[in-house]
């Protein structure tokens, strides 16, 4: 396949005088394979929560940018992800979310594996009866794991290995955020839907970390939330997004709320934050929940959305949570037609890759410079990226 060279140039300039990403970053296969590892695969991704495997033993396959993968809760209940390949022959391990019992055992040839990832069988690899060989090491042929790490209940993975550590790659993430850092309880079945969305991952990053629309496309949040109540959060590099000093907790029939989360300072008895932790996980926070969207590209223009919803305490109100649900689900999907129409766009010729408002873009520009700052980096340093 030829590799599409964009220049990134008129990107990497101040706002007012920048442009957005030219029209390939949406929709060439190349590009969006360029992506996948500069962007994706060399830094901190989402790809999971932890939630999706609650107890010990339960294994889930999933897909990330086609690579196979399976998150388990191994036997000292930690969370892990691995390669869903057995080291034989490249046989899929998990190919339904169970629970494991025992041992992870491969269809094909039926070599074994812990819950940690150690090979702990063999038969017949010597031969008929011969469960041992010479040539074989167990101790090297253990499942492949990869580098993971837990934050707001979501798995963030990193497959290159070269990133820094999460802690010290989202430092002033965690810091801003410190208040979170406590029990989240999944609000179950209920507090999990996928949305499908026909566009580039990135233009759902876009969409997220920005105020400027909420006044057309969502009414009914902007009826109370207006758009002058909101304020940016920018962190050059890292993360952008937007924050409102007008939140108002859900109700239920007889006026109850969700408990509140211990120990939060003043600022959130009003206030609301929403941020892209750069690449692909929205995340929300409020008094009474958060959530996280973890974004899974599918090609240059499919796209699915994860949304999973938390709260402070593990008894909540099941209608309220289903209220909630339903009331978020809207919102989102009140983004979609702006979002795959966006991404119908990218096919005009002579689209330049718009323009900033310097006032009201600003999240969305800094999303847009940390991308091709990324590329033009790998570009720099191709080594880096295989």
């Amino acid at each position: 396949m030829d590799h599409t060279v964009t220049d990134l140039s008129s990107v990497r300039r101040p706002i007012a005088d920048a442009h957005g990403l030219p029209n390939a970053h949406y929709t060439d296969p190349s590009v969006f394979a360029e992506e996948k590892q500069a962007l994706l695969f060399d830094g901190w991704s989402g790809v999971s929560v932890s939630a999706d495997v609650s107890e010990i033993g339960d294994a889930v396959p999933m897909t990330f940018l086609g690579m196979p993968l399976f998150l388990i809760r191994d036997r000292d209940n930690r969370v892990r992800v691995f390669q869903n390949i057995c080291r034989h022959r490249g046989m899929i391990l998990v190919e339904e979310p169970r629970k494991i019992e025992g041992a992870i055992r491969c269809p094909y040839h039926s070599w074994c594996y812990a819950t940690d990832g150690r090979l702990v069988s063999t038969p017949h690899v010597g031969g008929p009866g011969q469960n041992h060989h010479e040539g074989i090491d167990r101790a090297l042929l253990g499942l492949i794991e990869v580098r993971s790490h837990i934050w707001m209940d979501v798995v963030w993975i990193n497959v290159s290995g070269n990133a820094p550590p999460f802690e010290e790659a989202n430092r002033s993430l965690l810091e801003r955020w410190k208040e979170f850092d406590k029990p989240l309880y999944h609000g179950g079945s209920e507090s999990h839907f996928t949305l499908e969305v026909a566009c580039n991952w990135k233009l759902a990053v876009e969409n997220y970390c920005e105020s400027y629309h909420l006044p057309w496309v969502h009414p009914g949040l902007n009826s109370y939330s207006r758009l002058e109540d909101h304020y940016h959060i920018e962190e050059e590099g890292y993360y952008s997004g937007q924050g409102t000093l007008v939140y108002r907790q859900i109700k239920g029939d007889q006026d109850d709320v969700f408990p509140d989360f211990v120990d939060l300072s003043d600022k959130w008895g009003t206030a609301a934050e929403y941020i892209t932790a750069f690449p692909n996980v929205l995340l929300g926070v409020h008094r009474d929940h958060t959530f996280a969207i973890i974004l899974q590209p599918i090609g240059p223009e499919k796209t699915l959305e994860h949304v999973h919803l938390y709260y402070a305490t593990p008894n909540t109100s099941e209608a309220l949570r289903l209220r909630n649900a339903e009331q978020w689900k809207t919102v989102f999907e009140e983004d979609i037609f702006v979002v795959e129409g966006m991404q119908r766009g990218r096919h005009a010729v002579n689209f330049d890759g718009g323009r900033f408002s310097p006032a009201m873009d600003g999240p969305t520009f800094l999303f847009h410079d940390w991308v091709a700052r990324r590329l033009e980096d790998a570009r720099a340093h191709p080594q880096a990226a295989e």
